[in-house]
């Protein structure tokens, strides 16, 4: 039986619902990253679960030695023929992050735009963390990018709508124990289709520990893509910048 992320990022309308993700905050995060990290051009990062490749292809533009995984061969393949079209060398691998094992070390490792959390267990999520770790260099950089579940609850919007160009996409979102649980509902001429995304709520200290479970060392927290310090009323991410 296929997990509910192998499902959904595997469809096309997955994209369409994620279209309206901003390249002006993919751009802002990755200036965030380069100010606060010491990387020299040509440096080995790797992007752990890229969906379609927004910040690996911005690291590659910027002359660093890309490697992305992601467990979608959907949006590997979307990532692949971007990164043609511009003549970037990226290096597109299909894995699960549980299973990942590639035998080299890298000097950045990025987890973005909440890329964490998709697994049953805290044990499996947190070996996420623990294998990039594994895969760092010594004095080598990891950040992750998520939601700040004190913002999330305050601000979360139960029911959109949104117009495609020949439907309509209805997301339903609720907080069910310690899980976000997004229920989206795809029509188009009449037919419905249903999709679920189900993410593990993590508090920043929950998310520190498995920093410090996995040896990290943190360096930054930041509240969003434009640097302002982390405050847990009023910050919708929580952007950990750590080093091994």
């Amino acid at each position: 039986m296929t997990e509910w992320f192998e499902d959904w990022f595997n469809t096309e309308e997955y994209l369409n619902v994620y279209r309206h993700r901003n390249e002006e905050d993919a751009k802002n995060l990755f200036d965030l990253i380069i100010k606060n990290v010491l990387l020299e051009k040509g440096s080995k990062v790797l992007d752990l679960a890229c969906g379609a490749g927004r910040h690996s292809i911005l690291f590659a533009k910027n002359n660093f030695d890309v490697t992305a995984v992601d467990i979608s061969d959907n949006l590997l393949n979307v990532g692949r023929k971007t990164a043609e079209e511009l003549k970037l060398k990226i290096n597109f691998i299909k894995s699960d992050l549980r299973k990942l094992n590639l035998n080299k070390k890298f000097h950045l490792i990025i987890n973005l735009f909440t890329s964490f959390g998709y697994f049953e267990t805290d044990d499996e999520n947190g070996e996420v963390i623990k294998m990039a770790s594994q895969h760092l260099v010594d004095n080598g950089y990891f950040v992750l990018d998520f939601f700040n579940i004190i913002y999330l609850q305050n601000n979360l919007i139960p029911i959109s709508y949104d117009k495609i160009e020949d439907g309509i996409i209805k997301q339903e979102r609720v907080i069910e124990a310690d899980r976000l649980v997004k229920t989206i509902f795809i029509t188009r001429k009449g037919i419905e289709k249903k999709y679920y995304e189900s993410v593990r709520i993590f508090t920043k200290e929950e998310l520190i520990s498995f920093f410090k479970d996995s040896g990290l060392k943190i360096q930054f927290i930041y509240g969003d893509y434009l640097g302002n310090n982390f405050a847990e009323e009023t910050s919708p991410r929580i952007i950990i910048i750590a080093k091994k």
